[in-house]
């Protein structure tokens, strides 16, 4: 059998499973015979996807009309006019998006979506590990906090929860739900298993779900550990390995595309799933940043199309849902001697929802002159990254205290949300 495993820490549940094969058959078996309520769906969905590594928010959505910026990037600068090699999607006459989200043009001119510029950690750290911890723990001067933001989250939705409610599509759990609160991390529909790290060896041979559940250590996965065999039951019966899209939508073959084409099929069998969460690698373009092509083009047009393509297969679900994505901090203003940037402060993020005020870029970008650069030479941070995550899941999920979310910080909304 193919290697899986339980993670637990700090009685969140991150049932993962790794390999081929599909659902083992004794566990099939048992669970077929423990009588589940029927799937049903909430609301509301929020979908939040982490770039990991640091994506260059200037060459993302860039201010072509400052002539700093072009000064400082000499063979990374690009421009919207038509007549340019490298020419960007003008979007207000001072901002303009990378070629390779193209797919976003039409949700930017449809106030579908809604991008924040200089937005990041009030922690200066230029450390991927610790501003990844510090923004996903959501208390960026608290190293020692034990859980995270969405798990806070997940906790305040106060209502009988499917074993679906919030599902992380990454092999591992993400440090955004740590905490007290059940989730399910899933790396393939197709192969969700159950295993336990520490469980005694488990009945080949049980006759009853109970029988099954009780040789796997009710002691360790208490409640959760039937949610997870009903979990099982319900993707099993799901033909997810034949899942077609809807409306045309086409998903990229990558990392990306393949979990947000999961979460919409979770979304659409109405198993009750609220929080979603992706992730995005390969940020970090200190060598050969390219523009019209090279790492950060392949990364910037697999963000783009598979969120687009995302949106669009969710149809008449649309209005159900939000997306919104993140990076733990920017790149330099200047390219270095590599042809790639370095650590820097801030970055931008994108919000995309029915629901979303958007067409707009949020946020106050300064002209980047030395003397307006975050140590003088970074875009500065002039949005914390808790005002953005604070709105949007306080009003898409519709949470009563957004305060607890991020304790020791006050709110202040942007306004992107209707």
């Amino acid at each position: 059998m193919a290697s899986r495993r339980i993670f637990v820490k700090n009685a969140a549940l991150a049932a993962v499973g790794i390999g081929i094969g599909g659902v083992p058959a004794f566990i099939a078996r048992a669970a077929g015979m423990y009588k589940i309520r029927p799937p049903y769906k909430k609301s509301k969905t929020l979908v939040f996807i982490f770039q990991r590594g640091a994506m260059d928010g200037l060459m993302a959505v860039t201010p072509f009309t400052d002539t700093y910026l072009k000064a400082a990037r000499p063979g990374l600068f690009m421009d919207a006019a038509k007549s340019s090699e490298k020419p960007l999607i003008d979007l207000d006459g001072r901002f303009g998006l990378h070629p390779g989200l193209a797919a976003f043009e039409p949700l930017f001119k449809e106030k579908r979506l809604a991008i924040v510029h200089g937005m990041g950690s009030p922690n200066t750290t230029r450390s991927h590990f610790d501003a990844q911890d510090y923004m996903e723990s959501g208390t960026p001067f608290n190293k020692g906090t034990a859980s995270g933001w969405l798990n806070r989250a997940v906790g305040q939705l106060g209502h009988e929860a499917t074993p679906f409610r919030a599902v992380s599509l990454t092999s591992a759990l993400p440090r955004s739900f740590y905490g007290d609160n059940e989730v399910l991390a899933i790396s393939n529909l197709n192969d969700f298993a159950l295993n336990g790290k520490g469980m005694p060896p488990v009945n080949m041979a049980a006759k009853s779900f109970e029988e099954l559940y009780d040789a796997t250590s009710s002691s360790l996965l208490g409640k959760t550990g039937k949610e997870s065999f009903e979990a099982v039951k319900v993707l099993q019966k799901a033909d997810t390995k034949n899942y077609r899209p809807a409306n045309g939508a086409v998903y990229p073959a990558t990392a990306l595309g393949g979990a947000l084409k999961q979460i919409a099929q979770l979304i659409k069998l109405e198993v009750g799933l609220e929080v979603a969460f992706a992730e995005s690698n390969g940020w970090d373009t200190h060598f050969n940043q390219g523009t019209i092509n090279g790492p950060f083009a392949r990364n910037i047009t697999d963000l783009g199309n598979s969120i687009s393509a995302f949106f669009t297969d969710l149809g008449s679900l649309q209005d159900e849902v939000t997306i919104m994505t993140s990076t733990e901090f920017g790149r330099t203003v200047k390219q270095n001697g590599t042809n790639g940037t370095d650590h820097g402060r801030a970055s931008c993020a994108f919000v995309i929802g029915n629901n979303v005020q958007g067409g707009k870029v949020y946020g106050n970008v300064q002209e980047l002159a030395p003397e307006n650069l975050a140590d003088g030479r970074d875009l500065a941070v002039t949005t914390d990254f808790r005002s953005l995550f604070s709105e949007v899941a306080g009003r898409h999920l519709r949470l009563t205290n957004t305060a607890a979310l991020f304790p020791g910080w006050q709110n202040a909304d942007i306004g992107l949300m209707l």
